[in-house]
């Protein structure tokens, strides 16, 4: 079995638009040919778990036996050629993940059915091949499309990858895409969803580089950003709204953390764009928990202030409103040119050069940890005496050290980074809490309210200030926790 570096990128594309990709192309000779993959895995999904995919793929040259593993730009393959009928022999490679009983267990997962029309294109010196590939997945009588652009490296450099996809991208709508076909099949059989989705967790080696702890965080967090996207081109479902907003926030936590080894020339320009797409999506995230936390919580009331439903309908107006915004955000060319622009400069960016990056992470990260935590103790002082300004920004860093302490957590002994990391989600929860009572008044006079609905508004901000010293006193209390709690970074 060969085994080789797969680099390549992949785009959801609809089934309209595929003609308008091939004819915006350098030309080339073309190919047209139906693929059929079976992908293989054992009963309790060893292979799923441990990110590795195994499919047979059929197609008129014969079988062919691949293994895939890894994620970013570049993904190891495996390939061999299969003779007759049987299942899959040549495991060699997958010793490290199976058991020889475990591989004797593998069996048919799902299917992929695809028409596959590729191309052998040369761009700046480089050759890439540019494959369509329209079809589906399928397991048991579950199924679900496929229409997919993907670029792969023949020869050249990655950079030239990139610099294709932004000329594809001026003919019709491509959206970087981070999903395998296998992880789609996964999803397929496992009965997910469409639905937005949680991060992911950062797995680091213990021997990781600075440069490769930040990739795999920014991997990650791109990932996040990319999933969730597609979910809202599809549906604004507030879930999605705010787990675009949490990605987007966390590369840029990233960016923050890992400034020393990464600021380039690039670093400003991808900070700023970041910044924008979580801005993008505060609105609707304010209105989600203005609604779901404070309406919903006044209906429940013995005695709701009079005007409740005014305030409910426009409320629900602006909300509506708002997502809709939030789709058009998701699909339009910005956000496209940003995925693609920020994971060229995370795989191929001029940092990458520098010394800094060579460092071995768990150094970095205790350097780095520490001073997130004195930044945090140093703006918490005294937090319950501080104005809601402060206390906002304390919030910030305690969001930006347990970004880090998540992204960097498996270099560290796990138990240790659990205990730290409660500690800081008790007091985020906390001045989140008091976050909303002081961001509660400027939405809702945004919303140009009728005297009553602004009558139920005022009343229902008079009962949440009430219970603000309780607030206070336990954004306090958690601080002074976390203040108390051992570093677990050492």
């Amino acid at each position: 079995m060969s085994g080789s570096r797969e680099i390549e990128l992949k785009f959801l594309c609809a089934p309209r638009d595929l003609s308008a990709v091939l004819a915006a192309a350098p030309e080339g000779d073309d190919d047209s040919r139906e693929l059929i993959s079976v992908y293989f895995d054992t009963p309790d999904l060893r292979l799923q778990k441990a990110g590795v995919s195994l499919r047979v793929r059929q197609s008129k040259a014969g079988r062919v036996l691949t293994m895939k593993r890894g994620d970013g730009l570049a993904r190891e393959e495996y390939e061999a050629p299969l003779e007759g009928d049987g299942p899959p022999a040549e495991l060699a490679p997958l010793r490290q993940f199976l058991s020889e009983a475990d591989a004797k267990a593998l069996e048919p997962a799902y299917n992929v059915r695809v028409t596959r029309r590729q191309r052998l294109i040369r761009f700046e010196e480089s050759e890439i091949e540019l494959a369509l590939d329209q079809g589906e997945v399928s397991g048991g009588r579950l199924v679900s499309p496929i229409c997919e652009v993907e670029l792969e490296l023949k020869s050249g450099v990655p950079a030239a990858l990139f610099g294709f996809a932004r000329e594809l991208s001026k003919s019709a709508p491509l959206y970087l895409s981070f999903d395998t076909k296998s992880a789609r099949g996964q999803a397929l059989v496992a009965g997910q969803a469409v639905e937005a989705r949680r991060k992911e967790k950062v797995k680091l080696a213990q021997d990781v580089s600075v440069a490769e702890a930040f990739q795999a965080n920014a991997r990650n967090a791109l990932a996040h950003i990319a999933t969730n996207a597609a979910v809202l081109r599809e549906a604004a479902t507030p879930a999605a709204v705010h787990q675009l907003r949490v990605a987007a926030r966390r590369l840029r936590s990233n960016l923050a953390t890992f400034k020393p080894a990464v600021e380039d020339a690039a670093f400003a320009q991808v900070k700023a764009e970041l910044k924008w797409l979580a801005k993008a999506f505060d609105e609707a995230r304010n209105l989600d928990v203005y609604a779901d936390e404070v309406l919903a919580r006044a209906g429940k009331l013995e005695a709701p202030p009079a005007g409740l439903a005014a305030l409910g309908e426009a409320v629900a107006t602006a909300r509506a409103a708002a997502h809709v915004a939030a789709c058009e955000t998701a699909a339009c060319e910005r956000f496209r040119l940003l995925l693609i622009d920020a994971t060229a400069w995370v795989e191929t960016g001029h940092w990458l050069a520098g010394e800094a990056g060579r460092e071995p992470a768990r150094d970095f990260a205790a350097h780095a940890l520490a001073g997130r935590r004195r930044k945090l103790l140093k703006r918490g002082h005294r937090l319950e005496r501080r104005d809601d300004q402060a206390r906002h920004e304390a919030r910030i860093k305690a969001k930006k050290l347990r970004y880090a302490a998540e992204g960097l957590a498996s270099l560290f002994p796990e138990k240790e980074v659990d205990r730290f990391v409660g500690r800081l989600k008790d007091l985020q929860d906390a001045l989140g809490e008091l976050n909303d009572l002081a961001t509660a008044e400027g939405l809702v006079h945004g919303l140009q309210l009728s005297a009553d609905a602004a009558f139920a508004a005022g009343e229902l901000a008079g009962l949440r200030a009430a219970n603000k010293p309780k607030l206070l006193a336990k954004a306090a209390k958690a601080m002074d926790r976390l203040d108390a709690a051992p570093s677990f970074w050492g």
